[in-house]
């Protein structure tokens, strides 16, 4: 209890280039991570073929889809997808303000964790501003279910995360992950956890227009024989369940501020994080937006004060 969280937003000290393959489209990205001014937020440049750019923030009312990944903006359109890497990263390590320009549709998978991500980050720096962060406080329980799945936020002195998958599959079965999540346990826990998939979903997923990406370099792959078959094998005992809640970090960081209370969730997934975090605020009196009352680089959660502001974006006033 009592975790402490930084006081003052941040950006980008320099440029950041990356460039990969796209897990679903198979298609070659290039990504520039640009620094941004304070109260920017992150946002999502598409850059077209023409040269025309189409911005998308990074917040949950502007999800698109949720179909084996998070994507912002209009499937049929113009949209950018498979951004939860990422997102993860940013909102762990604590950037706040940045614009990505990407060539393409998706997001590149990189090596399917948000490693990479965090890595370039941490080379090259971040700026911190006077501007004071804004964070989203779980005041009361709000729940969402869906099937058999369920997912709920409440009230808690730190940003929690318990996460618990269960898989009709001898490789993964069930398992759990809880833990205050901040940016050293996001960086030496979850950070490296890779996407996953089955071989026996590849030939649907291929012909629906999905996975034409996906490989031994970017996916942990379970085969028929419920074995998984990369050949270095896992990089946790369970790795599965690490990444599903990487995946929650990037979602839930759609809210467009990191939240102060705990998240639990049972078998969820992209769809089920979306839905519970539009549950929540949807309802303005289940959270409330806090700020540090003092000049000082840190605060403990219990320590920040509510503030008035007209919705939860922290750009918004």
């Amino acid at each position: 209890m009592g975790t402490d969280l930084r006081a003052y937003q941040t950006s980008l000290s320099e440029v950041v280039y990356l460039s990969g393959i796209g897990v679903h489209s198979g298609d070659s990205v290039s990504i520039s991570m640009l620094p941004a001014d304070p109260n920017t937020g992150i946002i999502f440049r598409r850059i077209m073929p023409d040269g025309t750019t189409h911005d998308f923030p990074a917040v949950v009312s502007h999800v698109g889809a949720t179909d084996l990944c998070t994507m912002l903006g209009d499937p049929s359109k113009i949209h950018v997808s498979t951004i939860e890497h990422m997102m993860a990263a940013f909102s762990a390590i604590g950037l706040d303000n940045v614009i990505i320009e990407v060539d393409s549709h998706e997001v590149p998978i990189m090596d399917g964790s948000s490693r990479i991500f965090i890595d370039a980050i941490d080379e090259a720096g971040l700026t911190h501003f006077a501007a004071k962060r804004r964070y989203i406080r779980v005041k009361k329980t709000v729940r969402a279910e869906i099937g058999g799945s369920w997912a709920e936020f409440s009230p808690y002195e730190g940003t929690r995360f318990e996460v618990v998958i269960d898989f009709d599959s001898a490789a993964i079965g069930r398992q759990e992950f809880k833990s205050e999540v901040d940016g050293d346990v996001f960086r030496n826990e979850l950070s490296s956890a890779r996407t996953f998939g089955f071989m026996k979903d590849v030939e649907r997923l291929w012909a629906s227009g999905h996975a034409l990406g996906s490989s031994l370099d970017n996916s942990v792959v379970i085969g028929d024989d419920n074995m998984v078959i990369n050949r270095e094998g896992l990089r946790f005992k369970d790795e599965f369940v690490r990444h599903k809640t990487l995946d929650a970090v990037g979602d839930l960081a759609l809210a467009g501020a990191q939240f102060i209370g705990s998240f639990r969730s049972y078998r969820g997934g992209h769809r089920l994080n979306a839905t519970v975090l539009k549950e929540l605020l949807a309802d303005r009196t289940a959270f409330e937006i806090v700020e540090t009352p003092e000049p000082r680089e840190r605060a403990f959660a219990r320590e920040f004060v509510a503030i008035a502001a007209q919705a939860y974006a922290p750009w918004d006033v």
